[in-house]
Formats: C-alpha cells, structure tokens, sequence
C-alpha cells in the first residue's frame, strides 16, 4: 500500500525558509519520479515541482522557480522541498505526490502559512 506522509510545515516570516519532506513506503521509490503540489485556500490545486527517479532531472512552476529546490534521498525513500524567500502567496497545504500503476497517490499534506 502506497503511503505517503507530509511533515515540515508552519508560520513563517515572509523572506523565511522551510524545508518540508515526505517519507515514502509501499512502493519501490527509486524507481518513480515524484512531485510537489499545493492548495491555497479557495484555490484549486497546483503542481509545484517535479524530480525524476534518480534525480538527474527536475522542474519548476515559474512562480516559485529560483526559490524552491526539490531533491530526494532513495536510500532512505525521502522526498524533500527546499522553500527560500517565501511570500504570503506561497501559504497553502503542500502534499507530496507520485504516479502508481497509472492511479495518483497522495499524502494529506503539510500546511504552510506565511505571515508576519
């Protein structure tokens, strides 16, 4: 069963930094890329980032490319977010997503509030 579980959120200062993760199980992780998503409150949800497999390639949404860094650690089946410089329109839950045998799986997220 593939499990997916959200940690690393809270109140942050704009021009803060947070660095979220998401501990994988119930999949061979190294062998799926994964990405990042959000929802804002009254937004729909929107793709952040994304990594490979093995981590040789990523990519960003244009609004937070330059500030947020995606990576992985496949030795221990971690996904993680670097998030820099945040801005009060970066608040929203965060979930960490893969792409399993053609279904979407999730994790419940991982709330990001920033504010001064």
């Amino acid at each position: 069963q593939v499990q997916l579980v959200e940690s690393g959120g809270g109140l942050v200062q704009p021009g803060g930094s947070l660095r979220l993760s998401c501990a994988a199980s119930g999949f061979s992780f190294s062998t799926y890329s994964m990405r990042w998503y959000r929802q804002a409150p009254g937004k729909e949800r929107e793709w952040v980032a994304f990594i490979s497999n093995l981590g040789g390639s990523t990519n960003y949404a244009d609004s937070v490319k330059g500030r947020f860094t995606i990576g992985r650690d496949n030795s221990k089946n971690w996904l993680y977010l670097q998030m820099n410089n945040l801005k009060p329109e970066d608040t929203a839950v965060y979930y960490c997503h893969v792409r399993y045998n053609g279904m979407d799986a999730w994790g419940k997220g991982t709330l990001v509030t920033v504010s001064s």
